[in-house]
């Protein structure tokens, strides 16, 4: 069944919601000339139950009225059992908040550009997430399409967008939304988003869109009000828990499923990322996140392209991205944090917190060859094992990163990366993502290392509210032992302060560190099956606090050099002769470094010196790479010594 507002092919509107336990549902139209206080011209509609109740058997709660001549713009609510007057909880459209009425809207009236647009694999994704309010000063989906061009330039395939779901205020991360169909209505409302969207298509661009099904937020949620969305059997760390399981939970079930096909048939997201999977609780024999990936590539058959679902899970379970028929759930991709904490730690040496179970050179080793650290063993934060082995699984299934929302807004004074370590480390973390075989996922602003920081900010308007926001967050921090004062989520000057400051990427540092970004790009999507872990090889120096890491194609090797260390290290590459080219070397003084200690070129079998805190990359091109035989013959060669 699907909720909200839809038209048919006639023109005809109708209206659908679920309310299994009220009596009485009636429509109440206002037209868009009217205002709500205006009660002389208040038009009261008898929904009707479908399907029709029957006797001796327990109705679907779903309540419907067709009507001919409801314009786009018709704004609305539902009286409930003749006392209760609430927003519809599949709104499309909140203009006046999420306190105000909802708005009817035509979907087939958009001007869609993207005919010639087939979708985009995970393996040639290039991730770039960012937050609509604080991306530009405007804050806008429309200023956003300006910006297109540089990501473009940068060589972003995709854009990621945080949660943009109907949110108490005009400044919020999204993940406190309560509205699950409606577009933010400050950030310029759905067809703004369908505009960017398309530019994006255009472009050649994807999107991915940030969703919450684990919880909604607590200001103007009144979902309650209709019927068992929530259920008290399960907690989040947010609020209740949606009713996956228990009583009456088939439609909302249903209404969390048709919101993911909502966004896929209506907007052209091309995939969505799952908030928090492990904060769904579902005891089910098909467990909800299964039954969403089964229909949403049945979506994708009908429609001749792949829709993808990204997982965001703290469990290190290998079962979401396991097919379904090897009983795993079937989500295309999932984030990684083991690999961010790994390498965070190791470039900051932090060890307070979950950052305690991180922080030597073979957990990012471990996390750089398989996706996570923790695959069964002892977790000294977690006191208790954790984690399941992905050995098996592709690289393109698996997301990285040295920096998003999380891991910046939830310091406690949102500091980025670039306030925590010195220009070297930037790029080093830089290349160690990038030329990583998983998918790179950049932050907004990582690319010129934005110093503004990221903090939480909300604009609730329930005092009460706003005092448990602020006490939380001061409680948060308590493990890590962070030094300063959160920033006042509720402040408007914290909000102002998380913008981009777009004019620092053509200055200084800032503009070498973008130019940097952009050439390791380049290196990704000029080598081909960089998204593909076949043929690689890790090779990790404990003492030295490098590694290597090896890769063999068709007519190529190619071999990358970590050093983490704050010193210069002295190594053999490998013991087979070849000719090495240098392809990248972030200490070069074209990167403002402190000046490259390695020639252009190098024998497999010298002895190197690597700069302190620095990323090489190396390059042996097989000579008769044309020569088919010979290329069958170089796949079957054995690794070299050492790798």
């Amino acid at each position: 069944m699907i909720p909200g507002p839809w038209f048919d092919t006639k023109g005809r509107c109708t209206f659908t919601v679920w309310a299994p336990h009220r009596r009485r549902v009636e429509l109440r139209l206002i037209t868009p000339q009217t205002e709500l206080e205006n009660v002389g011209e208040e038009c009261f509609i008898e929904m009707r139950t479908y399907p029709e109740r029957v006797e001796g058997q327990e109705a679907a709660g779903y309540w419907q009225s067709t009507l001919p001549d409801v314009q786009p713009g018709t704004r609305y609510l539902f009286r409930l059992d003749g006392s209760v007057t609430r927003p519809d909880p599949a709104s499309n459209f909140q203009p006046e908040g999420v306190h105000g009425p909802s708005q009817v809207l035509d979907h087939r009236r958009f001007d869609w550009k993207d005919d010639n647009w087939g979708g985009m694999g995970l393996q040639e994704m290039v991730i770039y997430e960012l937050h609509v309010g604080t991306f530009t000063p405007e804050g806008t989906f429309s200023a956003a399409i300006e910006r297109l061009g540089d990501l473009k330039e940068l060589g972003v395939s995709t854009i990621e967008i945080m949660p943009v779901a109907q949110f108490p205020g005009d400044r919020n991360w999204g993940y406190d939304g309560v509205y699950p169909y409606a577009v933010q209505n400050s950030y310029g409302g759905p067809d703004e988003l369908k505009m960017l969207v398309n530019a994006c298509h255009r472009s050649g661009m994807a999107v991915i869109l940030d969703v919450v099904y684990n919880h909604l937020g607590p200001e103007g949620n009144y979902l309650r009000d209709f019927g068992p969305y929530f259920t008290d059997k399960h907690k989040t760390p947010w609020g209740e828990a949606v009713n996956f399981d228990g009583p009456d939970s088939n439609p909302v079930r249903d209404f969390f499923i048709e919101n993911a096909l909502y966004w896929f048939r209506e907007y052209h997201i091309d995939a969505l990322r799952l908030d928090a999977l492990h904060a769904i609780f579902d005891m089910s024999a098909k467990h909800f996140i299964e039954e969403l990936a089964e229909r949403i590539e049945q979506f994708s058959k009908e429609n001749g392209r792949t829709f993808h679902l990204i997982g965001e899970s703290d469990l290190n379970d290998v079962r979401l991205i396991k097919p379904r028929s090897s009983g795993g759930y079937g989500l295309g991709a999932q984030w990684t944090d083991d690999f961010h904490h790994s390498l965070h730690t190791l470039l900051t040496d932090e060890k307070n917190g979950y950052y305690q179970d991180f922080g030597s050179i073979r957990d990012f080793a471990k996390a750089f060859k398989d996706g996570f650290v923790y695959t069964g063993q002892y977790s000294k934060h977690r006191k208790r094992c954790h984690g399941t082995n992905p050995k098996r699984k592709g690289a393109h299934q698996f997301v990285v990163c040295i920096q998003n929302h999380d891991q910046i807004g939830n310091r406690i004074c949102g500091e980025r990366l670039s306030q925590l370590v010195d220009f070297e480390a930037l790029k080093l973390a830089a290349g160690a993502v990038i030329l990583s075989p998983y998918i790179p996922l950049l932050f907004m602003g990582e690319e010129y290392g934005e110093d503004s920081p990221f903090a939480y900010f909300v604009s609730y308007t329930d005092e009460n509210l706003i005092k448990a926001v602020r006490r939380s967050r001061r409680e948060e921090f308590k493990s890590f032992d962070w030094q300063g004062e959160v920033p006042d989520p509720q402040a408007a000057s914290t909000f102002e302060q998380s913008k981009l400051q777009w004019h620092k990427r053509v200055n200084d540092r800032h503009a070498v560190l973008l130019k940097f970004y952009r050439y390791v790009i380049g290196l990704r999507k000029s080598r081909p099956g960089f998204a593909d872990k076949t043929g690689m090889r890790i090779r990790c120096l404990t003492k030295k606090k490098i590694l290597l890491w090896h890769r063999r194609y068709v007519d190529r090797r190619m071999q990358c050099v970590m050093n983490f260390a704050k010193k210069q290290q002295r190594l053999k590459l490998c013991a087979q002769r070849a000719r090495w080219n240098k392809i990248l070397d972030s200490a070069e003084i074209t990167w403002l470094g402190p000046g490259s200690m390695l020639p252009e070129a190098v024998q497999g079998t010298e002895i190197v010196v690597i700069p302190p805190t620095s990323i090489v990359l190396f390059e042996c091109i097989e000579e008769h790479s044309t020569n088919k035989k010979r290329q069958a013959e170089w796949r079957a060669r054995p690794v070299p010594k050492g790798f």
